[in-house]
């Protein structure tokens, strides 16, 4: 098998209010938006994809995990656009989180000091 995109599905239940939220969070308006009304999209990497979707059944259930190379510059950005994300906490060997609701309770969590190792 051979993996050649990412995307990531946010559930959410009001769907206008989540892609302007979403727009705040990115900082731009979406990259796609292949079904108006129930589906936009942010390219986040070069092969990987944020979806918001209307699905009020899940909506709210969503985890999204940003490893980001300036988590106070991230927060700042977020802050700099009306968004209120939770204090910074330190865990392991250093590394940083920070967390952000959206509108439908889905949380959206930028790690800092993150470093993959194998």
């Amino acid at each position: 098998m051979s993996i050649e995109h990412v995307l990531a599905v946010v559930p959410v239940a009001d769907f206008e209010a989540a892609h302007a939220w979403y727009e705040r969070l990115f900082g731009r308006p979406a990259d796609n938006l292949p079904m108006a009304g129930r589906l936009v999209e942010w390219r986040v990497t070069e092969n990987g994809w944020v979806q918001v979707t209307f699905d009020a059944d899940r909506a709210g259930a969503g985890l999204l995990n940003f490893a980001v190379d300036d988590l106070d510059r991230q927060i700042t950005d977020i802050c700099g656009r009306g968004l209120a994300p939770g204090a910074i906490e330190t865990v392991n060997k250093g590394v940083q989180l920070c967390t952000v609701t959206d509108p439908d309770g889905n949380r959206i969590t930028f790690i800092g000091n993150f470093r993959v190792k194998y």
